[in-house]
Formats: C-alpha cells, structure tokens, sequence
C-alpha cells in the first residue's frame, strides 16, 4: 500500500516550485476569462499588468487582481525580483454552475446557468538577461 514513500517524497521536494494565485468561484464565463488570459500568457509581468490595466473589461479585472496577488507572493515567500518574473501559465477552468429557473408559457420553465470560473496564473522567472 504504502511503497516507495521515502522516494516519492524526495521527487516532490526535489520538484520547482513557482509562485502562483488563484482566483476561484468568479462569477463569470471560463470562455470570457480566456481570451483575456491569452494576450498576457508568456509576458514579463510588468507589461502584462499593463495590459491588463488598460483593458475595459470585467475579466481582466479579476485577472489583475489574481496577476498582483502572483506577483506579491513571488515577492515576499520566494524572495523573486519583480523585473525579472515573467507569466509561465495562465488559464481559466469552469466551477460550479448557479441553476436557476425562468417562467415561461404554459407552466413549463427554462434553466439558466449562471456560470463561475477559476483562474490560475503561474509565474516563472526569466532566465538569462
């Protein structure tokens, strides 16, 4: 049952770890999250906070604030320099649907799903100048 422990846990404490955030139950559409995530996917940090700054829309709200909470815990648990971060992986999965229903004609109903979303945003450093 339990084989290998010991040489299991050293792979996982050999592994690399990277400083991340995730934003979960967001009350939106995964689809919607993803576009956004996909302009900032592969950018230095600082340029991918700009980007979403000067973006309009409610998703890359939430997106910048799950990008500043990576940056932050990149910062102050990994002792990571800001200029040097970049955006590893960056990916919204849906959550749990919200069911609700909506009256129609003669007695009947239709559902509407409101849906959530999680979104992860992995950082790595750069390496080389």
């Amino acid at each position: 049952m339990a084989t290998r422990i010991r040489q299991k846990a050293e792979k996982l404490a050999n592994q690399k770890k990277y400083p991340y955030a995730k934003a979960k139950y967001v009350r939106m559409s995964a689809s919607k999250i993803t576009y956004i995530l996909d302009l900032v996917r592969g950018k230095k940090a600082e340029e991918a906070v700009a980007i979403l700054e000067n973006m309009p829309d409610k998703g890359a709200y939430e997106s910048l604030k799950v990008l500043n909470s990576a940056i932050a815990n990149a910062e102050n648990n990994m002792g990571k320099n800001k200029d040097t971060l970049y955006v590893k992986e960056a990916y919204a999965t849906s959550g749990p649907m919200f069911k609700r229903m909506s009256a129609r004609a003669k007695g009947s109903g239709n559902v509407i799903l409101k849906k959530t979303s999680h979104i992860t945003i992995v950082l790595d450093e750069v390496v080389g100048g």
